[in-house]
């Protein structure tokens, strides 16, 4: 037996990832006793530790299970070595990164942290590197090894954080020293798919149950999040939506509260023109010249046959990185960098358990970029605007770079929580928000707009808003169902104005016009049409078509600023312009369906054929027809579609992701769905199990309590078993 035990301590210590020891391993495998990992008929891992991290290390273990090669990317990403894996063509993306990621600095910190956060930070390291050592076929493509401080270069769970706001041309063009072909790199606007997620709160007076309702409806692309559970002895209980790689639920709830993240439009980023002295190495601040600090960055790429380097010298102002130039001065830019807080409101909030809880997480003002919609088991409904809104000067065009030199463009510290648009407990019993602004979160209980400076919000109402506030007037007899029917409704209030200006200009063409008899079936169903989407409509296909044709058209055009696209379609288009663009829709329909008569379903599809994270779409291969649309139409429930190389269909790959209903009382119950299915493995049954139920928004019973998931395991097991 000793030999044996011997043998295997050799065997596993020769495959520990780098670095690794006895002593290390001997650890990993203590922890692991205290973890279980219960899988459920859908694969989704409910974790329970004796501690937060325990439950933490556990967490990463069924994480890296599951897809190991997000979380690796992420954090490739995150700290600006995405070359090292994806080549020369990355540099810049890691040189953004890298003016704003500092690992000395990270370890700095780490070191500084509370002991409890550094115990889950440990934790969240111990758990990937345990994972390498007991699957020693899987072969990292960089990161061998994961240490405690690389939590903190991945501190908030957003799609597109911050700093990826900064140029990359820009910053190229900086540098590099050289031109770069602008039109190559960053197109002129287009009629892009919109970003961002849905956040509904129902107060008890609206629901038949007297309980708060939570809609949780991140739109991001598909298989950026997992579904988890995390719980332990110390009171840690969140359930929902983890980003790969993170040690936090990230939209979700726990027994008492949930929260849900919204995109938000708040001008919290800031660039400065800043005035170059000294050859260089000096900038001019009011009457005095403070000196550049400058730094050399050395960013390693992958070449076809070995690893090669590129060193720049990075300078920064007290401002924040330079990242381009506008004629002779340089420009910086000031956003928030504090991944401490960050990382540490990120998971306090998991643990909140009623608005109070929640309101002192908000107090750390680190949810930069995200507006936050919440609910709790007390019957409060709350949104929180913009977590990170810095107080300037209003005098000043902070939409544009504005004067480095001058100091009233200072920072005057962060504006309190109780100083945003938010919105607590509203007469009309119900919260919303969409990506809109906040002056519409709780219909006529909204913040009032000229209550606050114009940084506050750079948006304006958007179609899912209008339609939002359909929906959730005037009933006070919500569930869960019908608060996730609700979600699902299939308006598309985008077109209101649209079809009738279109009918319209049909409505006035001569009789003697080529167009009037060729014309007449489509825009009859037009006329006709209830705007709703559904697989088997036409109408849907031939609206679609059309509004996107027209909005190609017309999204680059100058007087757009300031307007809606919708109403310059609607009403600075001319029935010429729209009418031709409905002929080349039919015509698109044509030539890539046989007929401009094909429903919607035949057309929008989902597909999950491989891991790639960019997936590769065919038209032979099996898909699903999924009846909503893009949310630019005011569907709620959003899928971001187009076709992709070689392809006639087109192909969702944004939008719904996770979606999750929510109710709040004695005990939670909720229902949820996740794009596709929890695993990224092809093999595993469940890489596309939730398919089905996604196109058609049949979400499943969440598992939340052990008498729930009685019945329903799949497997249970410690870490490595």
């Amino acid at each position: 037996m000793k030999r044996l035990w011997c043998l295997a301590v050799l065997t596993t210590a020769a495959c520990a990832p780098k670095g690794a020891d006895r002593a290390e391993v001997a650890d990993w495998e203590r922890r692991a006793q205290a973890v279980t990992i219960t899988r459920d008929d859908w694969g989704i891992p409910h974790i329970r530790g004796k501690t937060d991290a325990d439950a933490v290390f556990g967490l990463m273990y069924a994480q890296a299970e599951d897809d190991f090669n997000r979380i690796e990317v992420n954090y490739l990403n995150a700290m600006g070595r995405l070359a090292e894996a994806e080549g020369e063509a990355e540099i810049y993306r890691d040189l953004r990164m890298r003016l704003f990621i500092d690992t000395a600095d990270l370890k700095t910190q780490y070191a500084q942290s509370p002991p409890w956060l550094k115990s889950l930070m440990d934790a969240f390291a111990a758990g990937l590197n345990y994972y390498l050592h007991r699957n020693p076929t899987v072969r990292p493509r960089v990161i061998t090894r994961f240490e405690p401080w690389m939590a903190l270069s991945f501190s908030e769970g957003s799609i597109g954080g911050d700093i990826e706001r900064v140029s990359l041309s820009g910053l190229e063009e900086f540098y590099g020293n050289r031109p770069v072909n602008r039109v190559a790199v960053e197109p002129p606007r287009e009629f892009r798919e919109p970003t961002g997620s849905n956040g509904i709160a129902i107060a008890p007076s609206n629901t038949a149950a007297g309980r708060a309702l939570l809609l949780i409806n991140p739109h991001t692309s598909f298989f950026f999040r997992a579904e988890v559970q995390m719980t332990s002895d110390e009171g840690l209980n969140a359930y929902g939506a983890v980003t790969w790689g993170q040690f936090f639920v990230y939209q979700g709830f726990n027994e008492r509260a949930g929260w849900m993240h919204t995109s938000s439009g708040v001008d919290n980023i800031d660039e400065y023109l800043e005035t170059i002295v000294t050859d260089g190495v000096a900038y001019r601040y009011g009457a005095e010249e403070r000196k550049l600090t400058a730094k050399t960055v050395t960013i390693r790429f992958k070449t076809d046959s070995a690893m090669a380097e590129r060193s720049f010298t990075i300078y920064r102002s007290h401002h924040g990185p330079i990242v381009r130039r506008v004629g002779e001065q340089w420009v910086s830019v000031r956003l928030m960098e504090d991944p401490l807080k960050a990382l540490t409101q990120s998971y306090t909030r998991t643990k909140a358990r009623n608005y109070q809880g929640f309101l002192e997480t908000m107090r750390l003002h680190t949810n930069s970029s995200n507006n936050t919609v919440f609910a709790d088991a007390e019957g409060n409904v709350a949104y929180f605007h913009a977590n990170f809104v810095p107080k300037r000067d209003p005098r000043f065009k902070w939409g544009a770079p504005v004067d480095g030199s001058n100091p009233a463009t200072e920072w005057q510290g962060v504006h309190s929580v109780e100083e945003s648009p938010n919105v607590v407990n509203p007469a009309t019993g119900w919260i919303q928000n969409t990506n809109n602004w906040p002056y519409s979160a709780a219909g006529p209980n909204s913040p009032k707009r000229t209550g606050y400076p114009g940084y506050f919000e750079e948006g304006t109402e958007n179609s899912r808003g209008v339609h939002a506030m359909e929906v959730l007037a005037d009933r006070k007899d919500f569930t869960i169902d019908r608060l996730l029917a609700a979600a699902y409704d299939s308006r598309l209030p985008a077109f209101d104005g649209l079809i009738p200006a279109l009918v319209a200009g049909y409505d006035r063409l001569a009789g003697t016009s080529p167009l009037k008899p060729s014309l007449a079936e489509p825009i009859e169903l037009l006329r006709s049409w209830d705007r709703r989407w559904s697989v088997g409509s036409v109408p849907t296909s031939l609206a679609v078509f059309w509004g996107e044709e027209l909005g190609r058209q017309v999204s680059a055009n100058e007087d757009l600023e300031g307007m809606s696209i919708y109403d310059f379609m609607a009403t600075k288009t001319s029935a010429a312009v729209k009418l031709a663009a409905l002929v080349a829709a039919m015509g698109k329909l044509e030539k890539d369906f046989g007929t401009w008569k094909t429903p919607w379903g035949e057309i929008n599809r989902f597909q999950r054929l491989t891991d790639d994270i960019v997936h590769p779409f065919d038209d032979a291969r099996p898909s699903i027809p999924v009846g909503f649309t893009s949310s630019r139409w005011g569907s709620l429930a959003s899928f971001g579609a187009r076709p992709f190389r070689g392809s006639k269909k087109i192909y969702g790959t944004s939008g719904n992701s996770f979606v999750a209903v929510v109710e709040f009382g004695d005990s939670v119950r909720a229902r949820a769905i996740t794009a596709g299915g929890q695993s990224g493995d092809p093999t595993s049954p469940h890489f596309n199990d939730q398919a089905e139920r996604y196109a058609t928004g049949n979400l499943r019973d969440v598992y939340f309590y052990p008498s729930q998931l009685k019945g329903h395991v799949e497997r249970e097991y410690r870490p490595g078993q």
